[in-house]
């Protein structure tokens, strides 16, 4: 049986936005992303994270790199008692210069394949569940897939610009898409 849940964007969302973010110690926490993040836990809603990692396409960082980037992620987001239950990435990109992921691959959003993975190894339906994004293709990933689409004014805050989209409904950060989830998913729990 498929479950929802909430996918969340990476950079702009969680944690502040930097240009191709390649180092571990500089991960910074979005003001009260861990505490939102808490308390979809607390609810028993799953947490994914979907991110495409063009900078490892680019050799900003290795895939290595990434993962310690991960592993303090969810550091900091233990630290505040919060957690994540699956993180999916994508390192590819169509103009790569590490040939080795010089593709246009399904998994890059706005494509689906991270949130069809989801799907496949959790069992969490794209179209029962929330994505929550700063950028427009975000926004068209999770259109896509059938999310419920929330766009966050932190990060690039869908002035990309890169697709034409409409998100669900725009709120000011992560804590604010997280009480609008627990308030429209009340009856759901």
């Amino acid at each position: 049986m498929l479950n929802w849940g909430v996918f969340l964007d990476r950079d702009g969302v969680i944690v502040k936005q930097i240009d191709h973010l390649n180092r571990a110690e500089d991960l910074e926490l979005i003001d009260g992303a861990g505490e939102a993040i808490a308390r979809l836990n607390e609810a028993e809603i799953p947490v994914i994270v979907v991110t495409n990692q063009a900078g490892v396409a680019k050799g900003y960082l290795t895939i290595a790199e990434l993962e310690e980037i991960h592993a303090r992620l969810e550091s900091e987001l233990a630290k505040g008692e919060a957690h994540i239950d699956a993180i999916y990435y994508c390192p590819h990109h169509p103009q790569a210069t590490v040939t080795e992921y010089l593709k246009d691959c399904p998994c890059r959003k706005p494509g689906t394949g991270m949130l069809d993975r989801a799907r496949d190894e959790h069992g969490i339906d794209p179209a029962l569940s929330y994505l929550v994004g700063d950028s427009t293709g975000d926004i068209l990933a999770g259109s896509r897939a059938g999310c419920r689409t929330i766009l966050v004014r932190t990060g690039y805050a869908g002035r990309d610009g890169l697709y034409e989209v409409k998100p669900d409904l725009v709120v000011t950060d992560l804590a604010a898409a997280v009480d609008t989830i627990l308030a429209e998913t009340a009856d759901q729990r």
